[in-house]
């Protein structure tokens, strides 16, 4: 039996923590608020696993594996996890978005090996300790000495964990599924739909051959056929499909853009490549942010618009 930490009880977080469970290991559930129970619907089953959930970071003790499953922007808050959580055969996989998962991770945890994990499951948290799947069981870790325990530990009732040797290329591809479907429906409040409109489409298409670009240039073996794709895989998705920023900011969460539109940014600055569309987008995203992290009013605000607004489900 390994002992397995998840520290993040959202959609990922609580369902890789009960498939970990179901597999019969020793799962600590590492959370912000107090958590009774963890449920999962999957496939018309509800499991009911059983996780130790741990509040604070001082009550931890050393795991085997230790799963970041928490929003980029709090990340830095699972240094003291890390502090508590890891030793030096400890191995931390990061279940985030992004195509630089070491890079950031590492300098909170020094002395344990970061795996990243690139998670092709949607899944809900429709309440606090309530996940429901909905579609996929795809985890994609590096071909690494350690990814084939990671599988064993997490991989077989809920999940299907591959290992991938040219992990750089395939993160480039799961970036580009976020990086233009994401921002769109986040800054225009609609769902896929919204790229059945002509323009908007060929913004998508616009938005996706940049970030190819840069993705070439950082060693992902890209070409104009990842556009084409990506975007048939939008199609393929149905109109009435959510995505996770357009369900942040329906919810006024801050917008998770600085592991996908940013990422683009900056190394598009970092190889000297021009990236408009990617900046402009990357611009509203912002201003989207500083309303969701402005205090909210403690008075009702006159509104000349409906603010009843119909919720969205996130699709990875």
């Amino acid at each position: 039996m390994a002992s397995i930490a998840v520290i993040g009880a959202g959609a990922i977080g609580g369902y890789v923590a009960a498939a970990a469970s179901l597999n019969g290991q020793d799962v600590r559930l590492c959370v912000r608020s107090p958590l009774r129970s963890l449920r999962v619907n999957h496939q018309g089953t509800e499991h009911r696993p059983a996780v130790h959930v741990l509040e604070r970071p001082d009550r931890a003790s050393v795991a085997d594996y230790v799963v970041l499953t928490t929003k980029a922007h709090d990340s830095a808050g699972a240094a003291a996890w890390f502090e508590h959580l890891c030793g030096p055969e400890t191995v931390i996989v990061v279940m985030q978005n992004g195509v630089d998962h070491v890079e950031r991770i590492q300098p909170l945890a020094p002395g344990a090996t970061v795996l990243p994990a690139l998670i092709h499951i949607a899944v809900d948290r429709i309440a606090p300790g309530h996940v429901v799947h909905r579609s996929g069981r795809r985890i994609v870790l590096p071909a690494h000495p350690a990814a084939g325990a990671v599988a064993a530990a997490v991989g077989g009732v809920l999940i299907d964990v591959e290992q991938d040797a040219d992990i750089i290329t395939a993160s480039w591809r799961k970036l580009l599924l976020n990086v233009a479907a994401n921002p769109i429906t986040a800054i225009t409040g609609q769902r896929l739909g919204v790229l059945e409109v002509p323009s908007v489409r060929e913004l998508a298409g616009g938005i996706l051959r940049e970030a190819v670009a840069v993705g070439i240039a950082c060693g992902a073996r890209l070409t104009d056929q990842d556009v084409t794709a990506t975007l048939e895989t939008y199609a393929g998705l149905g109109p009435s499909v959510g995505t996770s920023m357009l369900a942040d900011r329906l919810a006024g969460r801050p917008v998770e853009y600085e592991l996908i539109t940013a990422a683009v940014v900056r190394r598009a600055s970092r190889h000297g490549l021009e990236a408009p569309l990617n900046r402009a987008v990357l611009a509203l995203l912002q201003g989207c942010d500083t309303d969701a992290r402005r205090p909210k009013p403690t008075t009702a605000v006159p509104t000349a618009v409906p603010t009843a607004v119909p919720t969205a489900r996130a699709a990875a």
